[in-house]
């Protein structure tokens, strides 16, 4: 029989790692199996709802995105040889699992758009090649800058048929000449990355603690869900509405069903006043920088401003030809 301790440090654990609103699902799931292994005698009683088991509260309060003084030392705090997976997250706005299944015949440099067709997923024990979220494929924008790190780096690593199966377990083989491998010539399995490689490069860019040692002597790094790759998406998000993105495009780019959740997500990442001021303030530059603005001449003082302003010289306002 399971115990109310072990559900709890399962629950911590996921809070830890996923974030509140996974593990409260988690939660859930479990709590209405046990409620039905009750309801058919199979338990005495529901062991989720015992009051040492503490369901993660749901976190408010707003995205927030790392500054490209950070993103900068985090990406050189990376092997030489991740540095384009780090990079593209952060130009790109690809999810982990897109970074780690991207081919190279999903980059258009004719375009010059990356088509997001595919990432690795693990089910149970298992990993396999699968659509991306949403089961929707879609196509990002390319920057020179990402097309120039991108086509050095293939002359360089030579990118070779990689096979994984195809939606499941047992699916039909699916091969791509896979961008990114590991040290064993594998593809990247998300947590070994965590451990191995981003959680380190957060540490060196003074983004989280000093690890502590285990029994083994091993580094332990804590981090959190919020410091996790996916803060690279929220770093994209931030910089493309900044420059001028709409709420419907960077949908499109990140993969989201909704722009209503993206609008939800990033709404208080859009520009501020201060850019629509700008805008006027450029566009009507010629308009502001008429001698007589703000200033009453001793021609204008003398006449009513609606009547006998006659800028060439034609009929004036009080004219009976004219009407207002």
């Amino acid at each position: 029989m399971i115990e109310p301790s072990e559900i709890a440090a399962w629950v911590a654990g996921l809070d830890a790692r996923f974030g509140s609103s996974t593990a409260r699902t988690a939660y859930l799931v479990l709590h209405g199996t046990l409620e039905v292994a009750v309801d058919d005698e199979a338990i005495k009683r529901n062991q989720a709802k015992a009051r040492v088991v503490k369901v993660p509260a749901e976190k408010g309060g707003k995205t927030t995105a790392w500054c490209d003084e950070v993103v900068l030392r985090i990406v050189e705090a990376h092997p030489p040889q991740c540095r384009p997976i780090a990079s593209i997250g952060a130009a790109c706005g690809l999810r982990q699992g897109e970074l780690f299944g991207l081919a190279e015949e999903d980059l258009d440099f004719d375009e010059m758009v990356i088509r997001v067709r595919r990432q690795v997923k693990k089910l149970g024990r298992e990993f396999i090649f699968a659509l991306p979220k949403n089961d929707t494929e879609r196509t990002v924008p390319m920057s020179e800058g990402v097309a120039l790190m991108l086509t050095e780096y293939i002359e360089t690593a030579k990118p070779r048929a990689y096979t994984l199966p195809w939606e499941k377990v047992d699916g039909k083989g699916h091969t791509v000449d896979l961008l990114f491998r590991w040290t064993d010539d594998k593809h990247i399995r998300a947590r070994t990355y965590d451990e191995l490689v981003w959680n380190p490069a957060l540490f060196h860019a003074g983004v989280i603690l000093v690890p502590t040692k285990d029994a083994r002597g091993r580094r332990q790094y804590f981090s959190s869900r919020e410091n996790g790759m996916h803060a690279l998406r929220h770093y994209y998000a931030s910089i493309t509405l900044a420059d001028g993105v709409n709420i419907k495009e960077l949908a499109q780019y990140l993969g989201h069903g909704d722009p209503g959740f993206t609008l939800r997500l990033y709404t208080h990442m859009l520009p501020s006043h201060e850019r629509a001021r700008k805008a006027v303030d450029s566009r009507l530059a010629r308009l502001f920088a008429l001698e007589a603005h703000g200033a009453v001449t001793e021609l204008a003082a003398g006449r009513s401003p609606t009547i006998h302003w006659e800028p060439d010289g034609g009929q004036s306002l009080d004219d009976p030809g004219i009407s207002l």
